[in-house]
């Protein structure tokens, strides 16, 4: 079939399977330019690992250090009439390309939440990966809706300011229009709904999963990802319903902490950069926001994917003893944070409007960062060409 990129906000309902793994390609180039990790995990778990930060963290592990990953998502596998979802054809890539270079390298797809996977997790570390152990847990799940595990009852979780309403400029991604956002403030229950989702309570479950069951090795690592972004954006997420979750999440850390210290073993907090994602596009006001540090920070040459971004996490925090913030976490978004940037952003944006989004910003490099998500506008790839939309994944179970 001929794939073709078919838009809605900030959803893209088709992926290009070479596309992907083109994308995967350069990504994985990065990764072996830098440095070599010197204390290089042996045995990586990424729960939420198709996409965005999650794909990057398997991606560096394994080319900058020749770790074995195993990987935890929920995504749409092809059919002969419709293709899969671009986290499927990413994990299939990832998994050709790793397990070329002689790494174990496999997935789970599937509830993220649910003991069931956990189980599926813990029973596939312990017979396939060499020790039968993990050393290095990466958490970067983002979902809109968690069943409880014990419960059964489903949560879902909102984007929404607590207070207040929250009025702001925004940016149409599909027609470029700036425009502007009003959001109700959120209640107490979708408060405790978006916190049961977005929290740290599955993080530490998975901790808690993979030391009863003896497959934690000593002396672990786990990491879990956020973000806090400019005070422009506060209200609808570090303030917000988001960042109430964010920061159950750092007590959840801290509480890990607490149960891997007997064993060598430590949980961080990063706060990592704005990139485009499908979770950042669905953020009112991120877009636009991204766009104008996008511009300012190519422009001065400090421009991060997230690729680079999780290169320079592993080299520089991860790989020893990391610098952290006065709250204890590890911040890979200093660059992105610097006054001279901030102060930018803040001056440009009362200036930006329609007119002009294209000349104050780099929209044009959000769209096509968002397309590529989905293996679009990747060079060496024939988009007119017959793709067949059928990859396969080396799933366990």
């Amino acid at each position: 079939m001929i794939i073709q990129p078919k838009t809605r906000g900030f959803i893209c309902t088709t992926a290009h399977p070479d596309g992907c793994a083109a994308h995967i390609d350069q990504q994985i180039a990065v990764a072996k330019a830098a440095p070599k990790l010197n204390n290089a995990p042996k045995n990586v778990l990424v729960v939420g690992a198709s996409t965005g930060y999650g794909l990057a963290s398997r991606i560096v592990p394994a080319f900058c250090g020749g770790a074995n990953t195993l990987g935890v998502f929920f995504e749409k596998p092809p059919t002969e009439r419709k293709t899969a979802s671009a986290g499927w054809y990413n994990s299939a890539a990832f998994e050709a390309a790793a397990k070329a270079e002689g790494l174990y390298a496999r997935s789970i797809n599937g509830d993220a939440f649910s003991d069931e996977l956990k189980a599926k997790a813990i029973e596939e570390i312990k017979a396939a990966m060499p020790g039968g152990q993990v050393d290095c847990i990466v958490y970067s799940l983002a979902s809109p809706r968690r069943t409880d595990p014990k419960t059964g009852e489903v949560y879902k979780s909102c984007l929404k300011p607590i207070g207040g309403a929250y009025h702001q400029k925004n940016v149409n991604t599909d027609t470029g229009e700036v425009n502007t956002v009003d959001i109700e403030p959120a209640d107490e229950e979708e408060i405790a709904q978006t916190v049961k989702v977005m929290g740290g309570e599955d993080w530490e479950l998975w901790i808690d999963a993979l030391a009863e069951a003896g497959a934690l090795a000593d002396g672990a690592t786990t990491v879990a990802y956020s973000y806090i972004g400019p005070e422009l954006t506060w209200p609808v997420y570090k303030d917000g319903t988001i960042g109430r979750a964010k920061i159950h999440l750092e007590e959840s850390c801290a509480r890990l902490n607490e149960k891997l210290g007997g064993t060598g073993g430590r949980a961080f907090v990063s706060v990592n950069k704005a990139v485009v994602t499908q979770a950042s596009s669905a953020i009112p006001v991120v877009p636009l926001y991204i766009s104008i540090l996008f511009k300012k920070m190519k422009a001065e040459g400090t421009h991060e994917d997230c690729i680079e971004q999780i290169v320079r996490l592993f080299r520089d925090h991860l790989d020893g003893e990391p610098a952290l913030d006065e709250a204890g976490r590890i911040r890979v978004d200093d660059w992105e944070m610097r006054d001279a940037i901030q102060a930018h952003v803040a001056e440009t944006w009362p200036q930006i409007e329609t007119g002009n989004l294209r000349e104050l910003s780099d929209f044009d490099g959000y769209q096509e960062n968002f397309l590529r998500l989905f293996g679009f506008g990747l060079p060496g790839v024939d988009y007119g060409a017959e793709a067949d939309p059928m990859r396969d994944i080396d799933l366990v179970g």
